[in-house]
């Protein structure tokens, strides 16, 4: 695959699986939103459907890695670092653009998201915050657990994506990336309640350089103190389950 395939594909791919997740988180947060509360459930399944639709899109053009930890783990297990730089820089930047395309189509319902005290309509009501529309927020704020917490998802993530490539069949069948949505599905239902479940440096901090700039009336914190989180325990634990993946497998 060459550099300007690859920086395509995961541009498009990423763009994809941004505009659906957060899509989703949009749907479920915002006020005027017809899906507004249908839970954690519908996130997951949400986000299992965005991996899906952005990787069997990206994957003719540059394997829909779509995740830097994914394309570190796949590097630190063969070695090959040549693209690493093309494939990492194209997730950030579809990232960004999946977060802009998400705010566009949720547009009317973030302009809504407005505070209103003692005016005419009598009941006053409290913007709702956006931050988690686009990036992860911790429950509990403990950067030590939280950082865990990415780690041992990453490599929930990581080191089973690189064990579907012995399995016979999956990748002849195409349906490799089916059982990755699945297991995205899986992580945020199980490992997503502290952190929310970024598992993906580009997923996280693409979106929440959109959020910094987006002009979304009372949007509230960007929260660049917790940011670095969603993006070290990703990467960490991308490696591990190269290295875990090289020795065992």
């Amino acid at each position: 695959m060459s550099n300007g395939d690859v920086f395509v594909g995961e541009i498009i791919g990423t763009a994809i699986l941004i505009l659906f997740g957060a899509g989703v988180c949009a749907a479920v947060t915002l006020r005027y939103s017809k899906a507004r509360a249908a839970g954690w459930v519908v996130i997951a399944f949400g986000w299992g459907f965005a991996v899906l639709a952005g990787a069997y899109t990206a994957a003719p053009l540059s394997g829909g890695h779509l995740n830097p930890a994914v394309t570190i783990g796949i590097a630190v297990d063969t070695g090959d670092w040549d693209q690493v730089w093309v494939y990492l820089l194209g997730q950030t930047v579809g990232a960004m653009l999946g977060a802009v395309l998400a705010y566009l189509v949720y547009f009317a319902q973030f302009q809504a998201n407005v505070r209103r005290t003692g005016t005419t309509e009598g009941t006053a009501e409290e913007p709702t915050p956006t931050l988690g529309i686009f990036s992860t927020i911790p429950e509990i704020r403990n950067p030590v657990a939280n950082l865990i917490t990415e780690i041992i998802a990453t490599i929930g993530l990581v080191l089973p994506v690189l064990a579907f490539g012995l399995t016979e069949g999956l990748g002849a069948s195409g349906t490799t990336v089916l059982i990755v949505s699945l297991l995205v599905v899986g992580i945020g239902l199980s490992l997503g309640g502290p952190t929310g479940y970024a598992i993906n440096p580009a997923r996280d901090l693409g979106p929440r350089i959109v959020h910094t700039f987006l002009p979304i009336p009372n949007k509230g914190t960007s929260d660049w103190g917790y940011a670095w989180v969603p993006v070290v325990g990703p990467l960490i634990g991308g490696v591990l389950a190269g290295l875990v993946y090289n020795a065992a497998f």
